[in-house]
């Protein structure tokens, strides 16, 4: 059953009713197929790019449609109902134009921007390394002047689309200042001296490839410093904060998905001469886990509510990470029991839906770290 949407405009309200049509159509019958043999979905952005949902919340001007993150969200919530590997994909390119948009100078937007925001290009974003995940600020990928270039050396970790993007917006180390001694790069993918490692094999999103991101002596243009020298840490967690509802939404969509296989099985068997779903304690099971949907729904656009009014949404965006990714991880696990046997065979999507909600609990800071910074929003600090 379709999530009931409150939406601001009938041009929204087509823009949801075009992505269910792509989810229903072009995604949700690929994707048991693609996640059993791990293959990349590349052609699936193509298309969303081609339908405009590829740069939803970015300014009309360089190819995007200027649409509200309350707007963005929900579409971003449909894609992941119906494949969730591509909602995050969409979530994360989303992220990896942050920089750009918001940092670059006019120039560069102009040069690269609309083929980010067009579909013609797919990325990633490149802040994480082995020993630098929570606290990013330890970075130690290195970007050394050199002429009319930088020249990179250092290894990133757990980057999504690693190896199949065509840019990576990558957070070097420009100096030893701490936190301030960090920048941002917009790196090509055909940079030579850049490689990536043999992809992650990971209990879900398995058609969503993650690897290493290599800097052998790469040399990367200083044109494509975003920002000032130094004011890479801070880009990192400006746009980490909305990619954090980009997961939050992928998130409900996700536990939609398992809700509504729940209640479709639930509908059909039966034992002792009634449909389960008549059964109290299956009902009670299905209430819990439609107001844990709900609820979280609820809880990000709220802080992206915030956000398109110009808001502090700092806090509400932790709250909706955590929320809603503590929210699908029960979802599912609850989808799993309804069906019982059933749902622990991979005849079902529920199993899959199960291992696909663990990951939003770590990426885009682990719900521990949501949990400082709400707690740090709360000391006023």
């Amino acid at each position: 059953m379709p999530a009931e949407r409150l939406l601001p405009d009938t041009e929204s309200e087509d823009l949801l009713k075009l992505t269910r049509e792509i989810a229903r159509d072009e995604l949700a019958p690929l994707a048991a197929e693609h996640e059993e043999l791990g293959r990349f979905p590349r052609e699936q952005f193509r298309l969303l790019g081609r339908s405009g949902l590829l740069g939803l919340p970015y300014p009309e001007k360089w190819g995007g449609s200027a649409l509200p993150y309350e707007v963005y969200l929900q579409v971003l919530e449909e894609v992941a109902s119906a494949w969730m590997s591509v909602g995050v994909g969409l979530s994360v390119h989303t992220m990896s134009c942050y920089a750009l948009a918001e940092h670059g100078t006019d120039e560069q937007r102009a040069r690269w921007l609309p083929d980010m925001l067009g579909g013609d290009l797919l990325g990633a974003y490149a802040l994480s390394e082995s020993q630098a995940g929570s606290d990013a600020a330890a970075l130690s990928t290195r970007a050394r002047p050199d002429g009319d270039d930088y020249v990179v050396n250092g290894t990133k970790a757990w980057i999504t689309h690693g190896g199949q993007a065509d840019f990576y917006t990558t957070m070097v180390r420009t100096s030893d200042d701490g936190s301030r001694g960090i920048s941002c790069l917009l790196v090509d993918a055909a940079t030579p001296g850049l490689g990536f490692g043999a992809p992650e094999k990971k209990m879900g999103l398995t058609g969503s490839t993650t690897t290493q991101v290599r800097f052998e002596d790469a040399r990367v243009g200083t044109d494509r410093l975003l920002g000032a020298e130094g004011q890479g840490f801070k880009i990192a967690l400006t746009a980490l904060n909305s990619g954090r509802l980009g997961i939050a939404a992928c998130a409900v969509g996700l536990a939609q998905a398992a809700l509504d296989e729940a209640v479709a099985y639930a509908k059909q068997r039966s034992q002792f001469g009634r449909a389960v779903i008549e059964f109290q304690g299956i009902e009670f099971l299905l209430a819990d886990m439609a107001a844990a949907v709900e609820s979280s729904r609820a809880t990000y656009l709220e802080a992206a509510r915030r956000r398109d009014r110009g808001l502090p949404f700092l806090r509400q965006a932790s709250i909706a990470k955590l929320v809603a990714t503590d929210a699908a991880m029960r979802v599912t696990t609850d989808a799993v029991q309804v069906l019982g046997g059933a749902g622990y065979t991979r005849d079902f999507p529920v199993e899959r839906y199960l291992r696909e909600a663990k990951v939003p609990q770590i990426f885009e800071g682990t719900n521990q770290i949501q949990r400082m910074v709400i707690a740090r929003q709360l000391r006023g600090r």
